[in-house]
């Protein structure tokens, strides 16, 4: 799987971004796809993830209630929906798919099978 991420930009506190990712390959629909971030001088975080069929997603504390992911496994899409954006939200974000027919969990716990380039979020205050 490959994918290639999209989206990032510059955003003033209070707005939004929609970040998206293009997989490649016709396997996509049995992974558990997610958003990792890392801010400058920090570690990587998870951010937000989505089952492989769409039914179930789990967010970060930090963002949930404001950001929203989303798949279309028609398109070999996943898509990142950013409201209401703090400072504190930048940073470069990265798609990720977790391992084969993996559970959600376990990508939400770092089990990463692949990592698309990351797309840079500028928040501004």
């Amino acid at each position: 799987v490959q994918l290639q991420a999209s989206g990032g930009g510059l955003a003033q506190a209070g707005g939004s971004l929609r970040l998206s990712c293009a997989a490649s390959g016709r396997t996509f629909s049995r992974y558990a796809m997610g958003w990792f971030r890392q801010a400058p001088g920090k570690e990587r975080e998870f951010v937000a993830a989505i089952s492989w069929s769409g039914g179930s997603t789990y967010y970060a504390d930090s963002v949930k209630g404001r950001f929203t992911i989303s798949r279309d496994n028609a398109k070999n899409m996943v898509y990142l929906q950013m409201n209401n954006l703090k400072p504190e939200d930048t940073a470069v974000y990265s798609c990720a798919a977790g391992t084969l027919d993996g559970a959600l969990g376990l990508l939400i716990k770092g089990a990463v099978g692949y990592w698309g380039q990351g797309t840079l979020v500028t928040v501004s205050s």
